[in-house]
């Protein structure tokens, strides 16, 4: 296959995903949904579809293909690895009240929705699965350090770990992998009826999140952005991409397994650390200009890395 074929095939893949996130864009510029639609229908997705796509793309799957461990454990400590590394870059570059949001949006990625929604385009009923099930590792390990680095750096704050583990416990998304894996390895069966109904309701999840992570990002802010941003979206979209794709590959993991753990290191920065910026007395400012940039950046460092790992032969 030529380079022309691979690129349009790469394209076929990203741009669906970020098109209807320039949408959302476009949408919220002219109006026509605003921040009570983007609140509502977040909350909609994370509450209830999103939990029913991962729900049923697990139950739907092969266990024995897309029950992966050693690939949870490679993501999981490439993950504390991204970690270590964007905190010693912060410790040498990055002024002492800024290290905290600096490091989680550098690490951070956004896989529940981006990450998920490019492996279901790439790999189908494998990448929804088998992503699915690495949501599970995704949730606990950003939640946990992204307290970690942020109560490190933030006067006053302390890190009420029972609440924090109630709260993950109590996810959504950490519910519905827990509750469709044991459905799928005993293969139960659904009626035909609830399996339709639930197929209805999950297929509203990609499209109204993308719309939702659009609306929500500033240009204007990006205007009084400062080096700070702009160093950590690099980290987050280009650097540890880049580290950890190539540790994959050097670990022995090729073909739909690299590209999901590609698709989920490089995904954007997750919404969810701004709220936590916020929550944890960190430069909120700072975190919601990171998102912004990395969601931008996206359309091209993903589509590249696609292409650059297709015409490989990697993936």
């Amino acid at each position: 296959m030529d380079l022309i074929s691979i690129f349009q095939q790469t394209l076929e893949t990203t741009l669906p995903v970020f098109a209807m996130v320039f949408i959302g864009l476009g949408l919220r510029r002219i109006g026509w949904i605003d921040d009570a639609f983007v609140h509502t229908a977040s909350a909609l997705v994370f509450k209830a579809t999103l939990p029913t796509l991962v729900f049923l793309s697990i139950i739907k799957a092969d266990l024995s293909a897309s029950l992966n461990p050693s690939l949870l454990t490679f993501y999981l400590f490439a993950t504390l690895a991204s970690f270590a590394i964007a905190w010693l870059w912060a410790r040498w570059n990055v002024v002492h009240e800024n290290r905290g949001v600096y490091v989680q949006g550098a690490f951070r990625g956004n896989c529940g929705i981006v990450g998920l929604a490019l492996a279901a385009n790439l790999y189908g009923d494998f990448g929804l699965s088998a992503g699915s099930i690495l949501l599970g590792v995704v949730i606990l390990s950003y939640n946990a350090l992204s307290v970690i680095v942020l109560t490190a750096y933030q006067p006053g704050q302390s890190a009420q770990w029972h609440r924090i583990l109630q709260d993950i416990l109590r996810n959504p998304l950490i519910l519905s992998v827990f509750a469709a894996i044991p459905v799928a390895w005993l293969d139960l069966q659904m009626p035909d009826w609830v399996l339709t109904s639930g197929d209805y309701f999950a297929s509203l999840t990609l499209p109204l999140a993308l719309l939702c992570i659009g609306a929500t990002v500033s240009l204007s802010a990006l205007r009084s952005d400062s080096s700070t941003a702009f160093s950590s979206a690099l980290m987050k979209m280009v650097v540890l991409p880049v580290l950890c794709t190539g540790a994959a590959w050097a670990a022995g993991f090729s073909g739909p397994e690299l590209g999901l753990l590609f698709l989920f290191f490089a995904s954007p920065t997750a919404a969810a650390s701004f709220v936590m910026a916020k929550a944890l007395g960190g430069n909120d400012r700072l975190a919601a200009n990171i998102i912004a940039i990395t969601t931008l950046m996206a359309s091209v460092t993903i589509t590249l890395g696609v292409f650059v790992l297709k015409s490989a032969g990697l993936i």
